[in-house]
């Protein structure tokens, strides 16, 4: 049966720790090496996953972080989760040890994602020298015992990389990969985002990618939604920019020419509508790249807070302002949540990348 947004999340991402033996540049919790105080305890941290039970359908918990790797109590609270019905995802750090840290949770956790942001030179850049050779054997290796994601943060610093990472994806025979849109929270306020003639030809290319088998999902750029509906009804794109040739270039000289159909994905989800994220503190935002407060599961139940907030109500109605409130894919995109919040305060305000200008045209039929 269809998920009742109104009633029950898709996805719930809890950032179990702000530790991280790592220090990315674009880091959206600005993680630090130790747990600050104030963070969840294990009594807190049961209270939470036991409170997902009472949803009509456990959402699957992503354990993020930081590193969820480094909170002492974790195989514990996995397994509550799993003695719960409750589905598990895990977004790990790529330490030295990842792999045989992981390996406890072999059977337990469902789906790992792991972080690759371009070839080595932007890949260390961006999370430490090694962190490339680091992260590409840990993908080999975790990708026999789990069902394993690839994510990577495009702008302006890895964008021309895309390629390269999805050379990897396809070596290590990956199936899916999930393309983050910098929002310039936490540490990556100081960095460069892609302007939205940049995001329009970087998403028409991801639709094209996806035809080397490779299932492609966005994160913070919900217009892929509007572009793979384009894409099948009219398949011939006029770039915006140079960006959208220069990456069909390289990645057919590393991988030669596609030879599936488009695997790219129209999902239903949005920051605050199937996805809701608990901070290392309990403190709910839409996303974690939204700290737009709602409440916090210390004091409320998350159950209620998903519910009943006036704002999560208004971004699931897609009451927003400005053009994402007359554009007729409001439903099924919305624009980020996470950008308009970013950009102007205000989580229902218009997402400021999305090159789309509505022309008050009914709603799209169905695919």
């Amino acid at each position: 049966m269809p998920m009742d947004y109104s009633r029950n999340p898709v996805l719930v991402f809890w950032e179990t720790t702000k530790a991280c033996e790592l220090a990315c540049v674009h880091c959206r919790a600005s993680a630090m090496t130790h747990p600050p105080p104030g963070e969840l305890d294990t009594i807190e941290a049961m209270a939470l996953i036991e409170d997902l039970a009472h949803f009509d359908r456990p959402p699957v918990l992503v354990l993020s972080g930081g590193d969820p790797l480094m909170r002492e109590d974790l195989p514990e609270l996995v397994d509550r989760a799993r003695s719960l019905g409750i589905p598990l995802a895990m977004s790990p750090a790529v330490s030295e040890d990842v792999v045989a840290k992981m390996a406890q949770f072999k059977g337990k956790v469902h789906s790992v994602s792991i972080s690759l942001d371009g070839g080595k030179r932007a890949h260390d850049f961006i999370r430490g020298a090694g962190s490339f050779e680091r992260t590409t054997s840990a993908m080999q290796q975790l990708a026999s015992s789990f069902e394993l994601q690839v994510n990577t943060t495009a702008m302006k610093l890895t964008v021309s990389e895309l390629p390269d990472v999805l050379y990897q994806v396809k070596k290590i025979n990956i199936k899916t990969w999930e393309v983050f849109f910098l929002i310039r929270v936490g540490r990556a306020t100081s960095l460069e985002d892609l302007g939205p003639s940049e995001m329009e030809d970087v998403l028409n290319y991801l639709y094209w990618a996806s035809s080397y088998g490779i299932r492609v999902r966005t994160v913070e750029a919900p217009f892929f939604r509007r572009i793979i509906r384009e894409r099948v009804a009219k398949p011939d794109y006029v770039p915006m920019t140079s960006l959208y040739p220069a990456l069909i270039n390289r990645t057919k000289e590393i991988l030669g020419e596609p030879k599936e159909r488009p695997l790219a994905e129209i999902g239903t989800t949005r920051d605050g509508s199937g996805v809701i994220f608990v901070s290392n503190e309990g403190e709910v935002f839409p996303s974690g790249f939204t700290p737009y407060p709602l409440g916090n599961v210390r004091r409320e139940s998350l159950v209620t807070i998903y519910r009943e907030n006036p704002i999560l109500k208004k971004i699931r109605e897609a009451s927003f302002s400005g053009k994402c409130g007359l554009c007729p894919y409001r439903q099924e995109c919305g624009g980020s949540r996470a950008r308009a919040f970013a950009a102007y305060g205000d989580p229902l305000a218009s997402d400021p990348a999305c090159a789309y200008v509505p022309q008050l045209a009914p709603n799209p039929s169905p695919l």
